[in-house]
């Protein structure tokens, strides 16, 4: 999760900065078969104009591709680099780069991933030293160079935080953070912000976690974005919970599922994890409570012993009843779907190599894994692994 908030901001800005038109459908298939004429003879003899909007083309493909299949975005994002970089169109060889980019990130090849989001930065940088286009022949401005560049940023950063590297992540945050706050970008910050809380939690760092959902939630309520503030809420409520505060979690969970419930269209996915949250969150209630009545129990029992005669011998002379040890939790259920996931879990499969193992999405495997995670009551993979292995499911 925490990592595809900064790159849905990222993606909205590409789209924007494209102009581009929704092509998915019939007409998708249209515009292919209208650049399928385009034979590379015809792209030689072709005139500037021509190539203007071939490239456009290219890029509409690639943009409308991009949610549908990963293999024919990169098709067309190359063939719209094709006219691009020889031309010195560095906005549009920004975006095809960044696509690029985007979608080796999805398939987890990091190192390409990068190699691709640094040429195009590579192409920002070439903007902001005066490059032109046929569509911005006086230049670019600076806010322009700068959305392209934050957005980048981001991106980067959520790239390292992948791979693990984080002080790599918070680098590239901080630039990013540096162009939202001299532009005002409230919104943006907001974003930023949740998704270093959420790494901050990830990392068992909670105390700047604490600080990095507050700056969150104040840059979101300085926005006015409803959907982003029950984020931070869930946020929050997470790293409560992760506190073991789950009086202090609660509420911050409901005042989220309220927001959801209100709004079923709106965030989904986010929707399930904050149920997911709160679940875990009742689940060590519950437990706390029966901890805490066992306590009192055993205190009120040992009142009674001093308060009854003849009790102290009896207490010493009896034989230890299985009710004075601790209840044992009992081996969560799993179907044979989750054995299947949590058996390759083990063995140290990616969330993109079971799905591809199970001929799943990766989206099905992510929710399974989340699922899995709640029924041991636990918070990452490590912790998952060794209670399933005292249970013996592995």
């Amino acid at each position: 999760m925490k990592k595809c908030l900064f790159l849905c901001l990222a993606w909205l800005a590409a789209v924007s900065a494209a102009g581009y038109n929704d092509h998915r459908g019939h007409n998708l298939d249209s515009l292919e078969r209208a650049v399928a004429r385009w034979t590379p003879d015809a792209v030689d003899r072709a005139s500037e104009a021509e190539l203007l909007e071939l490239n456009r083309a290219y890029r509409d493909l690639m943009l409308g591709y991009a949610v549908l299949n990963g293999e024919k975005c990169m098709f067309y994002a190359h063939r719209a680099l094709g006219i691009s970089v020889p031309q010195g169109w560095q906005e549009a060889n920004a975006d095809a780069y960044r696509y690029v980019g985007q979608m080796f990130y999805g398939r987890e090849q990091y190192d390409s991933a990068l190699v691709y989001y640094r040429l195009a930065l590579d192409a920002v940088d070439a903007m902001a030293a005066g490059a032109t286009s046929p569509l911005s022949p006086e230049g670019y401005e600076a806010l322009d160079i700068d959305d392209q560049r934050s957005a980048l940023y981001g991106t980067i950063g959520n790239l390292y935080n992948a791979m693990d590297s984080i002080p790599q992540a918070m680098d590239w945050y901080a630039r990013a953070g540096e162009i939202f706050e001299q532009y005002g970008w409230n919104e943006s910050n907001s974003v930023l912000y949740y998704n270093i809380g959420e790494t901050w939690v990830d990392h068992g760092d909670l105390r700047q976690a604490a600080t990095a959902y507050e700056r969150a939630l104040g840059y979101a309520e300085a926005s006015g974005d409803s959907l982003m503030i029950v984020e931070v809420y869930k946020g929050l409520g997470r790293l409560y919970m992760e506190k073991g505060q789950t009086w202090r979690s609660l509420p911050y969970l409901r005042k989220a599922e309220a927001y959801y419930a209100a709004h079923p269209d709106e965030s989904p996915v986010f929707r399930t994890e904050n149920l997911e949250f709160m679940s875990k969150v009742l689940a060590r209630q519950k437990l706390i409570l029966g901890r805490l009545v066992g306590m009192l129990t055993g205190v009120a029992l040992v009142v009674l012993g001093f308060l009854l005669p003849g009790h102290r011998k009896q207490r010493q002379d009896r034989p230890r009843k299985a009710a004075d040890t601790p209840p044992q939790v009992p081996a969560p259920e799993l179907s044979d779907r989750e054995k299947e996931i949590l058996d390759l879990v083990a063995k140290g499969y990616t969330t993109q190599q079971i799905a591809d193992a199970l001929h799943l999405s990766y989206e099905t495997i992510r929710w399974y894994r989340k699922k899995l995670l709640v029924k041991f009551n636990v918070s990452n993979t490590a912790e998952l692994i060794a209670i399933a292995k005292e249970y013996d499911f592995i």
